[in-house]
């Protein structure tokens, strides 16, 4: 039996938020079961909590923000990306600050924390959520579905008309795993336009963005003077975003999501909507799944 998993001891980080520009100090603490991952803001009075629940959020313009009771947590899904890459079920994440900290961009500072901290399996079940059949969101061209698959796949494709991307791999499909995961994804980080990053700095946005924590690119090359850690970074990168977002349903997936330009908004109506049609989906644990894929074996007992 896949059981439940929590950290096994507290720990803390700090770093900058992406969009705030300030300070964050974060730490991790193991969780009972069943608790889910729970953000706790206690640097207000009283300490305010939201759980990280798809639909808590909030906003999605250039990360996922989730809000309760009027306090919010800003780019939550690369700290939840992690979670779900490693198999963590419950966890406490106390902040000192609006924003999970960006670290480099990417989800590899996280998994290291939680790998420092330990990884302690606990006595409930694993819980999975299967789709029983299609859900799909559109925006124009954009789109996101789920559809029934005896595993978890991911695949994306993004466009932009700029020539490093257009030179470079744009779509990526891979079933999910722990070693997949950390692998292949963890260590791709987030991107913007030079071109835009004054007018996001007008809207208090990306305030504390730089070279150090984002694959910046101009009109015709990427700036960072390291260049890309894969070729195809940038869609691995939105890889890493769709396993975060779809870790707000709280429970590992089984089936397929597909995604064409899509970005947080459409993620996150994608699961509003697959939870609006309860025909399309069930909850279920290991014992209920005929034929568990291997690779639930390989996130779950964190054979990294």
């Amino acid at each position: 039996m896949l059981q439940q998993r929590t950290i096994g001891k507290s720990i803390s980080a700090s770093g900058v938020g992406l969009h705030s520009g300030k300070k964050v100090n974060m730490t991790l603490r193991p969780a009972n079961e069943n608790i889910g991952i729970v953000f706790r803001r206690v640097d207000l009075d009283p300490v305010q909590e939201i759980e990280a629940k798809a639909e808590f959020v909030t906003d999605t313009v250039l990360g996922t923000t989730i809000t309760k009771n009027s306090a919010s947590v800003m780019t939550v899904e690369h700290l939840l990306a992690a979670f779900s890459g490693l198999g963590i079920d419950n966890v406490y994440v106390d902040l000192k600050g609006p924003e999970i900290p960006i670290m480099d961009g990417s989800c590899i500072s996280f998994i290291l924390l939680i790998e420092s901290a330990g990884i302690k399996e606990q006595d409930s079940p694993k819980k999975f959520l299967r789709i029983k059949k299609s859900v799909r969101v559109e925006d124009g061209e954009k789109f996101a579905e789920f559809k029934p698959y005896d595993g978890y796949r991911i695949s994306f494709e993004i466009e932009f008309d700029h020539p490093m991307i257009k030179n470079k791999v744009t779509q990526l499909s891979l079933d999910f795993s722990t070693l997949t995961f950390l692998k292949e994804i963890s260590r791709a980080r987030t991107f913007g336009f030079l071109k835009e990053i004054e007018t996001l700095r007008s809207k208090n946005l990306a305030l504390g963005g730089s070279l150090d924590n984002a694959i910046v690119l101009d009109d015709y090359r990427i700036l960072n003077q390291d260049g890309l850690r894969f070729d195809d970074e940038l869609v691995r990168h939105k890889i890493l975003d769709v396993v975060g977002d779809l870790y707000l349903m709280g429970h590992i997936l089984v089936g397929e999501f597909n995604g064409f330009k899509s970005g947080h908004d459409l993620n996150n109506q994608l699961i509003m909507k697959l939870y609006s049609d309860e025909s399309a989906w069930e909850e279920i644990d290991e014992s209920e799944i005929k034929d568990i894929p291997i690779s639930y074996w390989t996130a779950a007992l964190g054979k990294i």
